[in-house]
């Protein structure tokens, strides 16, 4: 046993140091192998994480209902939350999809985005989204209206959101210092999602009218505003005058009765106090998109019956006969991954040409070493080495420098992608993972070790089948 070990020993030392014999050569071979594997490693990764988030924030979504412009950055916008707007759509044109009555649509879940807390997206919507995404409470209740949010995991990680924490929305989509809304009511968080590694983990959620009476805030201060000065104004004014001019009678039986129980306590004390009560009980009781004059988003689509001739066309009816637009997210999903595919594709080819290189590379560095080493090695014949072994010393060669190719590769590929993955999760929010080890970086491995063992073929053949005494007699 303890001669065998001295055999490898001996071995893999020899090997090791003809391989540091020629530092820049093995560099040049490094240097060439790790690009081509470290750029194939680094789409793959980017490709099958970029792909697994397009599909699990899929959702089983049919149809894609919004304002008229771009399909894609609408489904881009409401599905994967990457994009802007393409603008807002009014309740009275949503209404009819919303119906839970209708023939051809299963569910339709609203959205109403606009604001953000920190970078992350607030949307009014309902209960249904929740379902959508297969998503549970980890702690906390749902919303019940008014300003009460259910926060996404990553949301409430990121952005230090705890339940009963209270929070102003900014106006936007992005992070930006002074779009605070100062003058609208506080959001409270009632509850936290647990994780779902979908869309969901990154939103802000909250009933729809939440999100009208922040962007209504400014409206409604006018209108109370109008309310303070106009009656005020008509009480001491009109009121006053009336006074003053008509008869003490009057005033006394006739104004002071409609200022006391007319015009304060019946009218303007009702529809002052009794009006937010009214109000509050109305929205229990009436569907918000009953509403008008008011606006969302998007509409998430799902359809009852997926093979139904009518519902498969009912975006086109959309798109032609109405003033909004539906867009097919599957289509156009499927475009945006084949555009992306086009440069993918020629990265994947470019970074095949420079490992097709690298092996050139080791060849021609392989032979050029013989022709230094062939004295050594035909003393090393001539001293009992056998062919085998002389030409496994070569074949070891090449495999060395293809490994340490790929593991230098592999280490610049998954760093880079830390720096990838952190720019992404910057600018979208998206968290894509950096040191997790794909089942083809591993078929990669043997691919590439089988390269440099090819490279090393002929040189290892024309170093085993030298003459000895011809090369001995040379030197």
């Amino acid at each position: 046993m303890k001669g065998l070990n001295n055999f490898f020993y001996f071995f893999f030392s020899f090997t090791w140091k003809n391989l540091f014999s020629r530092p820049l050569n093995l560099l040049l071979n490094l240097i060439l192998f790790a690009l081509g594997v470290g750029l194939i490693s680094l789409l793959l990764l980017i490709n099958t994480q970029v792909t697994d988030k397009m599909e699990n924030n899929f959702a089983g979504i049919d149809l894609v209902i919004g304002a008229k412009g771009s399909p894609l950055q609408m489904v881009l916008c409401n599905m994967y939350h990457i994009d802007p707007p393409t603008g807002n759509i009014s309740t009275e044109n949503a209404k009819p999809y919303l119906n839970p009555d209708h023939p051809l649509i299963g569910n339709a879940v609203p959205l109403s985005i606009g604001d953000n807390y920190k970078g992350f997206r607030i949307v009014g919507t309902n209960e249904k989204i929740i379902e959508l995404y297969n998503a549970e409470l980890s702690e906390g209740k749902m919303w019940r209206g008014g300003m009460e949010v259910v926060v996404g995991d990553r949301a409430a990680k990121d952005a230090g959101l705890k339940i009963g924490d209270r929070f102003k929305s900014s106006h936007g989509l992005s992070n930006d210092i002074g779009m605070e809304h100062d003058d609208a009511a506080d959001f409270i968080v009632v509850g936290i999602l647990g994780k779902t590694n979908s869309v969901i983990d990154q939103l802000i959620l909250c009933d729809t009218r939440a999100v009208w009476a922040v962007h209504d805030h400014d409206h409604e201060d006018h209108d109370h505003d109008d309310h303070a000065g106009h009656d005020h104004d008509d009480h001491e004014g009109h009121d006053h005058d009336d006074h003053a001019g008509h008869d003490h009678d009057d005033h006394e039986g006739h104004d002071h009765d409609d200022h006391a129980g007319h015009d304060h306590e019946g009218h303007d004390h009702d529809d002052h106090e009794g009006h937010d009560h009214d109000h509050s009980e109305y929205i229990e009781e009436k569907p918000f998109w009953e509403e008008t004059g008011q606006e969302i988003t998007a509409l998430l689509v799902q359809f009852r019956n997926k093979k139904n001739f009518r519902a498969l066309n009912l975006g086109r009816n959309i798109n032609e006969n109405t003033d909004l637009m539906a867009a097919n997210p599957a289509y156009e999903v499927l475009k945006l991954q084949g555009n992306i595919g086009i440069g993918v594709d020629m990265m994947r080819i470019i970074a095949m040409i420079i490992v097709f290189v690298s092996a050139l590379s080791v060849f021609f560095s392989l032979v050029n070493s013989l022709k230094e080493r062939k004295y050594e090695l035909a003393l090393m014949r001539s001293m009992g080495a056998s062919r085998l072994l002389v030409f496994s010393l070569i074949m070891i060669e090449g495999a060395f420098i293809a490994l340490l190719g790929y593991g230098i590769g592999i280490l610049l590929s998954h760093g880079g992608m830390n720096i990838f993955a952190s720019m992404l999760e910057e600018e979208y929010r998206y968290g894509f993972e950096s040191w997790i080890f794909l089942k083809e970086e591993f078929y990669m491995l043997g691919a590439v070790i089988l390269i440099g063992l090819l490279a090393a073929l002929v040189p290892a053949m024309m170093a085993s089948t030298s003459d000895i005494s011809t090369t001995l007699s040379e030197e």
